[in-house]
């Protein structure tokens, strides 16, 4: 049997690890980490040992090249637009745009869901789809809450919807601009803005078909954090408001027994003065003076106490500024909302809120009362409270850690989360907008601009050192790093040459339309083990060389390239969209697997259909 060269068992060597790192990617018997590194590892010790020989004698490929994944300007690019996103989400920033698509449609979540992900896709076409999906991805994260919804039902979809919008148009992509600049290199002439938006329509309007209809079926529901901590619980609290004579809820009347602004919580009771109204509320006006008991979940609490709407006026900004006390430690840390249980043999039992002094002492404020034995239909003052007795807690986070130490309540701390800070979300849109402004106009490459609005976001005090450290995601960082070293292992060993020339060969007898239809799928697989950069710098020269010997204009099997590089459905690290959207989604491998996989064969089905009759060939 004819021995092989060392390069040849170098390349079907790399062909085996990386199909060892999918199937481990895929079955998560290992950490995705953990795999990653092993990976990694294997290529520094195999091409350290058995180099690549280029045709001077030296190694072409050296472990620097093997690591310069870790340091790609696309993967910083991403690591800080996670931090950028953060920012956005901590602030509060996106609460108010987010209420508003969510109020539109709350009676028809999969209408508003829909034209969201639709004008995602628009927008996608004329705008570089990593920035995209950072602008949506708070704004899905809370239409999902707001609409009941799991974020790993919707996360998948805004990344897909971002890449289908971008193989549109020429700027719609990264990968899109990079074969127009490798085409004008070669002699080709240039690709106008438009030369392959009818096919791309087509193509993207099919796939927008599956990923609205099917792929919601085909998602999985992982609860999200605030789910695995209880916080989507239905329990009731008992809250009050106090109506001053500027309060937004005066004059307003009831409709149907009901207040609208107050339609995410039970109305109990209106008191006022000595009179106590009872539901079924008929004709009442709300009046200055009037205290509304009302009981609530703790989510439609935090949703009311952010709220536009501002129906627990100045309770936030007194507390952020600290109220009335002097002391200046007051407001200055993170606010946040905590859970305490009444302890057994409390000073609290017997006596109510005011009584306790439970402001002065702990400089927290008592947003709620949640009793299981009984319904309370009282004012918060008027009750006395009891052993067991669940506390909603408003304070800052050095002063909830304080409560540890108080023997009469105990805090609940896997229930702490923090609340947007009101005063900074102004900041983290203007910083956000300059950010997306300076990567879409071209000023700056994107990852400078990413990377500066992370920065900023730290600097001006947004963010603290710890949350921006927080959204940097080590499993994307390692994955990244991991398929980039495989791309170039690939690519380096001849392995990726080899698979292109050998299809093509293969099928050559076949007609041009299979060969085409092939070539298509090869560089949709191709994509979503290397990257879809790296693939279409591979791609590009085998494509007009495979249609030279076809006799076929070279641009048609370039448009293949543009369309199936895009197809990143498959992995995470297919392309920056998914990587973005794998944290807040809560994904593992395997859900790009079953989700995108079967959407790429939808479109290497369409385009093997509609590019031969299109284009006649």
């Amino acid at each position: 049997m004819q021995s092989l060269s060392p390069e040849t068992w170098q390349m079907w060597i790399t062909f085996a690890a990386i199909a060892g790192a999918v199937i481990l990617y895929s079955t998560e018997r290992l950490s995705l980490e953990l795999t990653s590194l092993f990976v990694v590892g294997f290529f520094l010790i195999f091409f350290e040992l058995f180099p690549v020989i280029g045709a001077d004698g030296a190694n072409i490929l050296s472990s620097t090249q093997l690591l310069a994944g870790f340091a790609n300007p696309a993967l910083i690019a991403v690591l800080a637009l996670l931090v950028v996103g953060q920012g956005l989400f901590h602030s509060g920033a996106l609460e108010a745009p987010t209420q508003w698509i969510a109020s539109i449609g709350r009676g028809r979540p999969r209408t508003t869901l829909t034209a969201t992900l639709l004008l995602v896709a628009l927008i996608s076409a004329f705008l570089n789809n990593t920035p995209v999906a950072v602008m949506f991805i708070p704004v899905l994260v809370t239409l999902a809450a707001q609409l009941r919804r799991q974020p790993s039902k919707v996360m998948m979809l805004l990344s897909f919807m971002c890449i289908l919008g971008g193989m549109t148009t020429l700027i719609g992509s990264s990968t899109n601009l990079l074969t127009a600049g490798i085409v004008a290199r070669i002699g080709l002439g240039q690709i106008g803005f438009f030369d392959f938006t009818i096919p791309g329509l087509v193509m993207a309007g099919v796939g927008m078909i599956y990923v609205l209809f099917i792929a919601p079926r085909l998602l999985p529901n992982h609860e999200g954090l605030s789910d695995d901590m209880g916080h989507g619980s239905g329990k009731q609290y008992i809250a009050q408001i106090h109506l001053t004579y500027n309060h937004p809820l005066v004059g307003e009347k009831s409709v149907a027994g009901m207040f609208p602004s107050l339609k995410d919580m039970t109305v109990r009771m209106v008191q006022r003065g000595e009179h106590p109204i009872l539901p079924p509320f008929d004709d009442v006006s709300l009046l200055p003076g009037d205290t509304i008991i009302i009981a609530a979940t703790r989510q439609s609490l935090t949703d009311a106490l952010l709220s536009r709407a501002n129906v627990f006026q100045g309770m936030l900004e007194e507390h952020l500024l600290g109220g009335d006390s002097d002391d200046e430690s007051v407001g200055s840390g993170k606010i946040t909302l905590v859970e305490v249980v009444v302890a057994p043999g409390s000073r609290m039992i017997g006596r109510n809120i005011e009584q306790i002094g439970f402001r002065n002492q702990t400089r927290c404020i008592v947003m709620g009362v949640q009793r299981r034995s009984r319904m309370i239909r009282a004012r918060m003052s008027d009750i006395r409270l009891e052993d067991g007795d669940v506390l909603l807690i408003l304070g800052d986070a050095i002063d909830i850690q304080g409560l540890r130490l108080n023997r009469d309540v105990i805090p609940l701390e896997w229930s702490a989360t923090e609340i947007p800070d009101v005063r900074r979300a102004w900041r983290a849109r203007a910083i956000f907008g300059a950010t997306i402004v300076a990567a879409v106009s071209g000023i700056v490459p994107i990852e400078v601009a990413a990377l500066c609005g992370a920065a900023a976001m730290i600097a001006f005090d947004v963010l603290n050192i710890r949350q921006a450290s927080r959204a940097v995601d080590r499993r994307i960082f390692l994955l990244v790093g991991a398929s980039l070293a495989m791309g170039t292992a690939l690519q380096f060993s001849g392995g990726a040459g080899y698979l292109a020339h050998t299809v093509v060969a293969l099928f050559s007898g076949a007609g041009n339309a299979v060969v085409l239809s092939v070539f298509f799928l090869l560089v949709a697989i191709m994509t979503n083990l290397v990257s879809n950069n790296a693939t279409a710098v591979l791609f590009v020269p085998i494509a007009v060389g495979t249609a030279q010997e076809l006799g076929v204009d070279p641009m048609i099997f370039i448009y293949a390239v543009i369309f199936a590089a895009n197809c990143s459905f498959a992995t995470p690290m297919g392309y920056q969209t998914n990587l973005l959207v794998m944290g807040p989604g809560h994904y593992q491998f395997r859900d790009f697997m079953r989700v995108g996989g079967p959407l790429i064969i939808v479109l290497w089905i369409t385009f093997s259909l509609f590019a031969p009759w299109y284009y006649n060939i």
